[in-house]
């Protein structure tokens, strides 16, 4: 970041979030409040008697509105949505117009991503000028909200509705280039921004003061609005794409840039604050909210801080279902990958899954040929785990069985080189059996990504006590650029997302046994907004993965407990799910799969031989039983350790399993619901299988110190 020009002096003491300097007759407030210049409260605050104070100054001819960091300003502090207004600090859009309305003029200087609310700022700016590194976005609508600050009025009048709603409908961001050409900034500058920005404040002033010039307001500015008709069009066009939408955000972004042809500046902000107010305090924006805030506090985690080793080539062993997908996306990441199988032929079987990976991904449109020919060129095919030596971390896929993975564990211990992190996909690993799995524990830790890799931001990496902190820095980075999500957790059996799935497949197949179908639970959870249900999840992911699970399980459980063996049947009479054409659902129409006959004859003779007589159940019960399991699940999971924060767990949930975004996460939802209620509905339930339903202990514990789920390792 350039600092102030050379000569400039203080102008006055610092205010806590704006560091402001005078060159000659310009002030240039500059923004200052780590990590992203976020617009809450103290900046604010500090931003308008920052103003007040050079606009009353009359040494002062002309404003830069700058910032120090990487950041021009990553928007709204969103933590403060749930907190009561302050009276005392003003809002972004009385900020705004303070600029706007400035008889001097006022330069914004935008180094940085600009965002949200610090987009709103610098479009009520007279002039923006950007550096190379400037991004622009106005990504409300991923938040469940419009913009709040002017946005939706300020932003067309300059760029046209077309280009306006494109950008806030998407919440896409911008460069220097494409903005310049859209018409939303006014300048380039490669170098010396904050000079340029001083130099141009000081000649505007003068052209001002000699009569020369008048201020550029962008409420008064119409260069986008010339077209009437094509605005009407584009207002139209975007109304008719997003009529059906689920969430109420984009239908009233597209009403605000509406109104901004149709009323007059100071009715449409009104008319824009109140949509922005009706979706703040909806409850998809809340839960929108809330997976936002709990996905940036999974950056925090006890390793955060050490150095990740360098990783160049990556090792998988085991091209299954899983392992090619690892494989394909580590290639397609820019890293060397070396593929090891047991035996030539299993090699070249696991070559070919990735090779119809690939050709998927080019049918589809989402891979060039010219890509797919350069990941397959990374990809370097062995048989010997020697080969191995020379990568930087190796990940074992093989079969889902702790003899083989052992075995293989061990191998790769003595066969790599001192500073390899080895990465395991067993999750039924203990923190102590992960530490026991090779000698070299400090090397080693889980990782476990949902099976369809390539359609999951998620990567659980599971930690043992002995595990180098070195080492989960080095699997966080290299989860991080291949596009995951990384959430560190306690290595236990299950982790977070096998474990939680599992709970909700076992009340799904309680309701099944009691008159459901698979294909009713599915479409009940599809409907409330699940990606997929659990029998398809399972039928994509393969049955036989469940089932080894199941048998692993299966000494440890009680006789007595309920337990449905539809599951197992379908896995010993070889229906593996898509795969083999047959698993909950049949195969034989596409790939979509539709109901089949003999699975629910199947059910039928269960239910017959269990005495159990079927009754209809509807999707509020289907919805209601499957939520309060995954909430306490949760519940045991977080009171076990294997997270320190309930919001760890919706991450885990909303990336990694396909839970609805906007409702935030199970455990957001029972917080939201309250914890009583949450309780009610387990004891109601648990007349039909008393060892499923039991109340976690820690929610018991929460309700009696009136604590929430959120206080947790808060």
């Amino acid at each position: 970041m350039n600092g102030p020009a050379q000569g400039s002096k203080d102008l006055g003491p610092e205010t806590e979030g704006v560091r402001v300097t005078r060159d000659g007759g310009v002030a240039v407030l500059a923004i200052h409040a780590p990590p992203v210049n976020a617009m809450g409260r103290l900046l604010r605050a500090a931003l308008d008697a920052s103003l007040k104070q050079a606009l009353a100054d009359p040494a002062i001819q002309a404003i830069v509105i700058a910032a120090e960091g990487r950041h021009f300003s990553g928007g709204a502090d969103i933590r403060e949505f749930d907190q009561p207004a302050d009276p005392a600090v003003p809002l972004m859009p009385a900020i705004c117009d303070r600029v706007e309305l400035a008889d001097k003029p006022v330069i914004a200087a935008i180094q940085g991503s600009a965002l949200g609310a610090g987009l709103e700022l610098a479009l009520s700016c007279h002039l923006r000028i950007a550096g190379p590194q400037a991004k622009f976005g106005l990504p409300e609508v991923g938040l469940g909200l419009c913009p709040g600050a002017g946005g939706t009025q300020r932003l067309p009048r300059l760029i046209g509705a077309q280009a306006a709603l494109r950008l806030m409908l998407s919440g896409r961001t911008v460069g220097p280039a494409e903005a310049q050409s859209l018409g939303l900034i006014d300048g380039l500058v490669e170098d010396g921004l904050r000079e340029a920005a001083i130099t141009l404040a000081a000649e505007i002033a003068a052209e001002v003061a000699a009569g020369r010039r008048t201020l550029s307001r962008t409420r008064d500015r119409m260069d986008g609005m010339r077209d009437a008709a094509a605005y009407q069009g584009a207002v139209a066009a975007s109304r008719a794409a997003h009529a059906k939408d689920r969430l109420p955000a984009a239908g009233r972004i597209v009403e605000c840039v509406e109104a901004a042809q149709l009323l007059p500046f100071d009715q449409g902000m009104a008319f824009e604050r109140a949509a922005f107010d009706d979706l703040r305090a909806s409850p998809e924006s809340a839960g929108l909210r809330h997976a936002f805030l709990a996905e940036r506090r999974v950056a925090t985690f006890p390793e955060a801080g050490a150095a990740a080793r360098l990783v160049q080539t990556v090792g998988v062993v085991g091209l299954g279902r899983s392992g090619a997908r690892i494989a394909l996306q580590m290639a397609a990441n820019g890293y060397r990958v070396i593929t090891a199988e047991r035996d030539a032929e299993a090699l070249v079987a696991g070559l070919e899954r990735v090779s119809d990976l690939q050709e998927q991904a080019v049918a589809s449109g989402r891979l060039t040929s010219e890509a797919r020919d350069r990941e397959w060129e990374r990809l370097t095919p062995a048989i010997d785990l020697a080969a191995l030596s020379q990568c930087d971390l190796v990940i074992e896929a093989v079969t889902d069985d702790f003899g083989s993975k052992s075995e293989v564990m061990a191998a790769l211990a003595a066969a790599l080189n001192p500073r390899a992190v080895l990465a395991t996909s067993a999750t039924f690993l203990t923190g102590e059996g992960l530490g026991r799995l090779t000698d070299r524990p400090a090397d080693t830790v889980i990782l476990r990504q949902p099976a369809l890799a390539d359609r999951s931001r998620l990567a659980e990496i599971g930690v043992s006590p002995g595990t180098a902190p070195e080492a989960v820095a080095t699997a966080v980075a290299v989860a991080r650029k291949s596009g995951r999500l990384a959430v560190r957790v306690a290595a236990a059996p299950g982790l977070v997302g096998p474990r939680m799935q599992a709970a909700l497949r076992t009340a799904a197949d309680f309701l099944i046994e009691d008159g459901a179908t698979p294909l009713q639970v599915d479409m009940a959870l599809r409907a409330w907004g699940f990606a997929m249900g659990p029998y398809q999840v399972s039928d994509m992911d393969g049955l036989d993965k469940d089932w080894a699970e199941r048998q692993r399980a299966a000494p440890g459980r009680d006789p007595a407990a309920r337990y449905v063996e539809l599951g197992d049947l379908l896995v010993e009479s070889g229906r593996l799910g898509q795969e083999t054409g047959r698993g909950y659902y049949i195969y034989d129409q596409g790939p979509g799969g539709r109901e089949d006959p003999e699975v629910l004859a199947l059910l039928a003779e269960l239910r017959a031989a269990k005495g159990i007589v079927a009754r209809p159940i509807g999707s509020d019960e289907i919805r209601d039983r499957c939520l309060a399991a995954l909430a306490n699940e949760g519940a045991r999971i977080l009171s076990e350790g294997v997270v320190p924060r309930a919001s760890d767990i919706d991450v885990v949930m909303v990336a990694g399993q396909g839970f609805p975004r906007w409702q935030g996460g199970p455990m957001f939802r029972a917080e939201t619901r309250g914890l009583l209620v949450l309780r009610a509905e387990l004891r109601r339930f648990a007349d039909q299988a008393p060892e499923f339903w039991t109340v976690a202990p820690l929610i018991d514990q929460l309700i009696r110190d009136g604590r929430k789920l959120s206080d947790f390792g808060a």
